[in-house]
This record gives C-alpha cells, structure tokens and sequence, in this order.
C-alpha cells in the first residue's frame, strides 16, 4: 500500500514562496525517502551467545527490532560514521 501525504492549507500556502531549488531538493528528499529497498539476502552468522544476548536485550530496551540495529550499524560503518 503507498504512502498519501495530505497537506494543510497553511502548508500549502507557505509552500507557495518556495524557490525552484528548494522544491527540487524536497522532491529528490521525498523520492529517497520513499525509495524501494533493495532486495534482502538471508545469512547465517555465528555470534557468540552472550553478545546476541545482550545485543538483543539492548535493541529491546530502546524498541529497535535487532536486526533493524545490526542493518543500522553496518549503514554507519560502511558511511564512515562510526570508527
């Protein structure tokens, strides 16, 4: 099922003043943001019981899915964001 976006009146009118780069830039935003994930391969890793333990407890406690955590980590390394 798509995504409807429904704007306000106000919103609409404050879009009005927007400039043609800056409904370029919140269109490519949009697209990326709504963008079809790619396809997802299953594997099989060998962890350590007690650190899945623990990583999964975690994940928990801040309602992350773990596996959503780990797909998020390695987004960050592979960007550079994590060291």
């Amino acid at each position: 099922m798509k995504t409807v976006q429904y704007f306000s009146d106000e919103y609409l009118e404050s879009c009005k003043g927007l400039s043609p780069t800056q409904i370029v830039s919140f269109l490519e935003d949009f697209r990326e943001l709504h963008r079809e994930p790619g396809k997802s391969k299953l594997i099989s890793i060998k962890v350590p019981e007690r650190l899945l333990s623990l990583f999964r407890q975690k994940a928990e406690l801040m309602g992350v899915p773990y596996q959503t955590q780990i797909k998020a980590l390695m987004n960050e390394w592979l960007s550079g964001e994590s060291k």
